[in-house]
């Protein structure tokens, strides 16, 4: 590590040799992707690396071949994903420590779940978004992890949590908190916001 000039003083050089992402706090959803094993039980598991992909019903995650869900997906086709509240940040740590190997803990397997309506899957109940997910596509290489890309079925979410031409969004917000993860290891509702400023000739 060393140190490189800047116009407001110093900045901290960090070596590409060794990952980076451990050294700043970086903001990212926190989802629960739920997948069936082979017994047909389900597994959820808790992901940060997670985005839209692009303006389309398109949705991925970052992965790696070790893990029982990505072997599921890829044995199955198909996924879901659970955005829980910043009130359930206990469940989703419970569903990162609960799994010895490909095993469930009881205590996970004992959460409220509810049937997804299109593909074989569950979500956690009283989250704020639910997607429903066919594979599209597996992504390797990115060192030992994969990008696993999915094609949105179909959505669900309550009332509360959809935006609509009625009610201003920071209301929609402050009613329906989204939870943030800020990686490594901190989390933070966000009840507040505020307009974007884009320009007035921007088009996306």
């Amino acid at each position: 590590m060393s140190k490189s000039e800047s116009r407001d003083g110093q900045l901290v050089r960090l070596e590409g040799d060794q990952p980076v992402w451990g050294r700043f706090f970086t903001v990212a959803p926190l989802v629960l992707v739920g997948s069936r094993e082979e017994d047909g039980r389900y597994n959820f598991a808790p992901k940060h690396m997670a985005v839209q992909l692009g303006w389309d019903n398109y949705f991925g995650f970052v992965c790696t071949p070790r893990h029982g869900t990505y072997q599921n997906i890829q044995r199955e086709g198909v996924f879901t994903v659970s955005y829980p509240r910043h009130s359930q940040i206990v469940l989703a740590s419970l569903s990162a420590t609960a799994r010895a190997g490909n095993c469930i803990s009881p205590r996970l397997g004992a959460l409220p779940t509810f049937d997804a309506s299109q593909i074989e899957g569950r979500f956690i109940e009283d989250a704020y978004l639910f997607l429903e997910c066919r594979l599209d596509r597996t992504i390797e290489g990115f060192g030992e992890n994969s990008l696993i890309a999915g094609k949105i079925v179909t959505a669900h979410a309550p009332e509360e949590a959809l935006r609509r031409s009625e009610v201003d969004d920071q209301d929609v917000i402050h009613q329906c908190p989204v939870l943030a993860y800020l990686h490594p290891g901190r989390f933070a509702p966000i009840e507040n916001s505020f307009s974007f400023p884009f320009p007035s000739d921007f088009k996306r």
